[in-house]
């Protein structure tokens, strides 16, 4: 019964918004009736989100807010292959069981007291989630997290640290690269989409700002967890023999994780060193792109060459033929790709363009330009804090999908830069860290079993403050000097 209420709801309250909304003209009506639509099916999660992703395809045409060929084409944009790209590096890793190997690795030589072994866990779950996908960095630590807690014959508050740390450490580590998160993917396209004329924002441009709010983040919730939250005096230390065990038992690397390791470590270093970095007025130290003379050579190129590589090098292990597979075969990956969030990006990419193109975005700016509070930082706050809390009730995709095109048409009514408003969004977007529903990793970690949703919730309720004030706190240091 609920499911059929939210699934009506959500045309109804499309309806709703176009009638109020008339007065704007036949196109922008409809605009905001196909967003509140959508908003309602996204946040009930009434139908599948990628199904839900699927209307515009439909519902432009239909309302004259886009012509068919213009709309399916904003869910083939270059960033969709940036994903896909990183997503196969990501499959090649996990085939060759090197996510394991690293994940081991550093857990292991953090050190052997609970307090550290969280530590290990937030570290080593931020790092495999800055370059694979945060669901599959969860479903790789989780298994491990458990094992440690057996490991210390243990102390409940222990293993509550250490299931939250699997799924703050994905979602914080997620934030420091561009393909780390989906909203941040969002967020790269639709500046390419929405404002052509000004500089992209590079790879490592993002990670300067990215890391070091990563590596913040990460440390506050570590001191959260073990000094505040779940303090960790009198809880049994963890053998490091068992640890060694684990590591020992994984054997030395394979030839398959090597050469895999070396594909994702070339592409991540042409990730990162493609484009110019202005240091000073003076002095900007060029990327390979300017220096070779392949500006039209893009992130999404280098993603899906190294995607590529994976299926040309032959692996080091056979099939049951014996014919020698490569390091990636179709087989492998095409079930594991999560098409859904592909489909969920392209909607994005829609709705901003739709936006756009009824005037619904100049309607909506000069409506929210009376809301200034004369302050960016604060209006920053303010943004990153109302994200935050509607990112609570739905995917982070979503939420970036729906905030970031009207951010884009707020930026100029308030006299601020665009990046000032949709960088701290797009960020914001993932901090959602109370509720189950708010990512996938959050409720991966809660099917565990380790805790209840009031001990979710309540961690929760410090982390989204955490970050918000960490997000504010470096956009004024930092956010200026790195995105201008």
């Amino acid at each position: 019964m609920k499911t059929f209420i939210a699934i009506v709801a959500g045309p109804l309250v499309g309806s709703l918004a176009f009638l109020l909304l008339q007065h704007l003209g036949t196109t922008q009506a409809c605009m905001a009736g196909t967003v509140a639509w959508m908003a309602v099916w996204w946040i009930t999660e009434a139908v599948p989100i990628p199904i839900t992703s699927l209307l515009p395809i439909v519902l432009f045409p239909l309302f004259g807010i886009a012509e068919l060929g213009a709309t399916t084409a904003y869910y083939g944009k270059d960033v969709i292959f940036l994903f896909l790209g990183g997503f196969l590096l990501a499959l090649g890793i996990e085939r060759s069981g090197l996510h394991r190997r690293l994940a081991l690795m550093i857990v292991a030589r953090v050190g052997a007291s609970p307090s550290r072994l969280v530590l290990g866990t937030l570290l080593a779950t931020g790092f495999l989630s800055m370059w694979i996908n945060s669901t599959a960095a969860v479903l790789v630590m989780l298994p491990i997290a458990l094992s440690l807690e057996s490991h210390a014959h243990g102390h409940q508050r222990f293993g509550l640290a250490l299931s939250l740390a699997v799924a703050y450490g994905a979602t914080i580590g997620g934030m420091a690269t561009p393909v780390g998160t989906p909203p941040n993917l969002v967020f790269m396209s639709l500046w390419k989409q929405q404002f052509p004329e000004l500089p992209p924002i590079g790879f490592g441009q993002w990670m300067l700002f990215g890391v070091p709010y990563a590596s913040l983040f990460l440390l506050f919730t570590w001191l959260l967890l073990t000094r505040v939250l779940y303090p960790m005096e009198g809880t049994t230390h963890v053998d490091r023999k068992a640890l060694r065990e684990q590591l020992a038992a994984l054997g030395r690397a394979s030839r398959d994780e090597l050469l895999a390791a070396l594909v994702f470590t070339l592409t991540a270093l042409l990730w990162i060193t493609g484009d110019d970095i202005q240091i000073s007025s003076s002095f900007t130290l060029h990327g390979w792109r300017s220096a070779l003379g392949l500006k039209g050579l893009g992130d999404p190129a280098v993603a899906i060459v190294g995607g590529l590589f994976l299926f040309l090098i032959p692996s080091g292990t056979t099939e049951d033929k014996g014919d020698r597979r490569m390091l990636l075969d179709w087989e492998f990956a095409q079930g594991r790709i999560p098409w859904g969030v592909v489909l969920l990006i392209g909607s994005g990419f829609a709705i901003a363009g739709g936006i756009d193109a009824s005037g619904l975005s100049a309607t909506i700016g000069k409506a929210l330009a009376g809301m200034y509070t004369g302050s960016q930082v604060l209006q920053v706050a303010a943004v990153g804090s109302g994200v935050t809390l509607l990112s609570e009730l739905g995917s982070n995709t979503a939420v970036a999908s729906l905030v970031l095109p009207i951010m884009a048409s707020t930026a100029t009514g308030w006299g601020m830069s665009p990046q000032s408003l949709m960088i701290p969004a797009t960020i914001a977007a993932s901090c959602g860290f109370m509720l189950p529903i708010a990512s996938p990793m959050q409720a991966v970690v809660f099917t565990s079993g380790r805790m209840s949703v009031k001990q979710m919730m309540r961690a929760g309720v410090w982390m989204d403050a955490v970050g918000v004030v960490l997000l504010v706190l470096l956009w004024w240091l930092l956010g200026t000097l790195v995105f201008g």
